[in-house]
């Protein structure tokens, strides 16, 4: 007889058993061998099943499989952060400056706004493992400087990386938003590859 617990299996012909990639550890409850019942000893483990990486919240029941878990995120309204990127720099930057550029204008729209609702709730505990960003490219300076405009117009907060001493705007990143209320400014735009 075997006993699922997530995310190990689990066989009771072992009198103690301990998960070697996890925290989870269970022992048999008697020394009766038709008895096959387990106690949980711990359970510290926050991995769920949609994801490695992926924190649940402490409330959940481990022993929960994927078919009952209620899905209570809208995709429509996840929190989403854009950032653009300029592909007549990454045709002619090295790669590593590039996506240092996308990470500055990233850290810099998160920093600016850390005490905006939306900002909190992307980057709390329960959702720092499960960040949604899309990298977005523009051909050049003018195309970023218009997208910023535009965005500024619609009252979408967001930095524009200027890059010192150098003063080139490089990209942008917006601060968090639901993806319903920012997707539409950036429809037309190519994904960043």
């Amino acid at each position: 007889m075997s006993f699922l617990l997530s995310p190990c299996r689990f066989t009771a012909s072992f009198s103690r058993l301990k998960a070697s990639k996890s925290s989870i550890t269970a022992r048999r409850t008697s020394s009766n061998s038709n008895n096959h019942s387990l106690a949980i000893l711990s359970f510290p483990s926050r991995l769920s099943w949609k994801s490695m990486s992926q924190s649940t919240s402490d409330s959940a029941n481990p022993m929960t499989s994927p078919n009952d878990a209620v899905n209570t995120e809208n995709t429509d309204d996840v929190l989403i952060q854009y950032v653009v990127l300029r592909r007549d720099l990454i045709d002619t930057w090295p790669m590593g400056s590039v996506v240092t550029q996308g990470c500055h204008a990233s850290v810099a729209a998160i920093w600016s706004h850390k005490d905006d609702p939306h900002t909190l709730q992307y980057c709390s505990p329960q959702n720092i493992d499960s960040m949604h960003k899309v990298t977005l490219e523009v051909k050049g300076e003018t195309q970023i400087k218009n997208l910023s405009e535009k965005l500024t117009a619609g009252g979408i907060a967001h930095k524009l990386w200027i890059e010192q001493p150098e003063n080139i705007p490089t990209c942008l990143a917006t601060k968090p938003y639901p993806k319903s209320m920012v997707s539409l400014f950036f429809k037309k735009l190519k994904l960043c590859k």
